[in-house]
């Protein structure tokens, strides 16, 4: 071509175009490292790994497994384990709040153990297993209001959807047992959040807890819907083979897609569940004097009794996190008569789970939470009730390496707020993470472009009550 026409020839791009496109490219590649560290481990788990798998904590783990005992409406603290003699000798003054009248305890404390926990005559069967128990007087939490402060409890947050604890346990450390969930939760709270509090939000959706049962409704009627195929094993297992046949060309197409993911892994694990769950879920087997030591049997014991044995046989099967929840402890009146009962309904099963766990080697390595989601007013409310207080109440741990026969924190002389080593959510959080050797700055997942964690940015551990 002769020199002079080269001149003569328009460019394929002029700077700008090129400027233009180059831009374009950078976004692109952007993009693109997000979705590999989507597709990351640390991110969606491949549809072909076992997402259940048990996982190396971070380091020595105290616990194993964690039975968490949630007692939804807000226990009154003041009547049950934070003993408070000035609440009882100025009942009737003047309480904190302007019009309030304090309210002191009709019920007895005693000293309990060879530890001396102070422990109201509410709870006299747990009361004899004083010595594994481990108090803390000085939980607080942001709201005093029963929505958010519950779903702090299980989230740590009341703003955002975040995954549950429990979700957190399973997606750090896996399962013993891939043929059952790894987080069930017995008779969630259908009000409080919902399927919030046993949700995984953006983990997986292999790590959230299954359900089994409804709140106000007995256990033992509560199934688990086509536990018992009326087809042939394998010819089950042919047809759901055709179905995830289907939904990996689907994920394939996709590259990333959470729900595809979760309806592979969902179905493999219903499979599995058929083989070992109605096993776990009968107790028919267990002996007369297993069945009376939860208080089955009994008509004021027997539905939470059947929670807490459902909760040691998940555990003594491998589950990793199980939650048990029992309700309503929102006493706002008649509460002499309404917390004499709740207490009646989960004293003798608790101190039950706690001996049977002992006696079957299993305490050491489980950590067992009692709590609600605060704790109530040292001042009256009406007649006999008491209204809420977020800004001290008491939860109790035994096994799984806490300290046993130990108290940790302190309320002021009315239990009203707290007066030495206040412990936050995130704090509870993040122990509780710890005793299964998790760190819970390093447990993370990459969403939307960050890393989370359970504890956001805060949280710190409270050494003082691990072994």
């Amino acid at each position: 071509m002769p020199f002079g026409l080269c001149n003569q020839i328009a460019p394929l791009l002029n700077r700008r175009q090129l400027l233009q496109g180059a831009s374009c490219g950078f976004g692109w590649l952007a993009f693109s490292g997000l979705l590999g560290q989507t597709a990351a481990p640390g991110g969606a788990i491949s549809a072909w790994e076992n997402p259940l798998a048990p996982k190396s904590p971070h380091f020595a783990a105290k616990a194993k497994h964690v039975i968490f005992l949630c007692m939804r409406g807000g226990p009154s603290h003041l009547d049950t384990f934070d003993y408070k003699p000035k609440l009882q000798s100025d009942s009737g003054k003047p309480g904190p709040r302007p019009g309030s009248k304090l309210l002191g305890s009709r019920f007895k404390f005693k000293q309990s153990g060879k530890s001396g926990l102070w422990i109201s005559e509410l709870y006299s069967e747990l009361a004899k297993q004083a010595d594994e128990l481990c108090l803390v007087h000085s939980l607080q939490t942001d709201l005093p209001a029963h929505p958010q402060a519950f779903v702090r409890l299980h989230t740590g947050t009341s703003q955002f959807i975040r995954p549950s604890l429990g979700a957190w346990a399973l997606y750090g450390l896996g399962t013993e047992n891939e043929n059952l969930p790894g987080f069930v939760s017995i008779t969630p709270s259908s009000g409080f959040g919902g399927a919030t509090n046993y949700g995984s939000s953006f983990l997986p959706a292999i790590y959230q807890g299954t359900a089994l049962g409804r709140d106000n409704r007995p256990i033992a009627s509560a199934e688990i819907a086509h536990l018992k195929t009326r087809q042939a094993k394998d010819e089950q297992r042919a047809e759901l083979d055709f179905l995830q046949t289907l939904n990996r060309r689907k994920l394939e197409r996709d590259q990333v897609n959470p729900d595809v993911e979760g309806a592979i892994e969902a179905a493999e694990l219903a499979f599995k569940m058929q083989s070992e769950m109605p096993q776990v879920l009968d107790l028919n087997k267990e002996s007369e004097s297993t069945k009376r030591l939860y208080g089955i049997g009994d008509r004021q014991t027997e539905d939470f009794g059947r929670k807490c044995l459902l909760a040691r046989k998940m555990v003594e099967a491998g589950v990793r996190f199980v939650e048990v929840t029992h309700g309503n402890w929102d006493h706002h009146f008649n509460m002499n008569a309404s917390l004499e009962r709740s207490c009646g309904e989960v004293d003798r099963p608790v101190a039950g789970l706690l001996q049977d766990l002992k006696k079957r080697g299993l305490l050491d390595e489980t950590l067992v939470v009692f709590t609600g989601e605060f704790g109530r007013t040292p001042y009256a409310q009406g007649q006999d009730g008491r209204d809420h207080n977020n800004k001290a109440f008491t939860l109790w741990m035994a096994g799984g390496g806490v300290k046993a026969g130990f108290r940790y924190g302190r309320s002021n002389e009315y239990g009203f707020d707290v007066e030495e080593n206040p412990v936050s959510i995130h704090d509870l959080h993040a122990t509780l993470l710890a005793l299964l050797g998790l760190d819970h700055e390093r447990l993370t997942f990459r969403h939307a472009g960050r890393d989370f964690r359970l504890t956001d940015v805060y949280g710190n551990v409270v050494k003082e009550v691990i072994a």
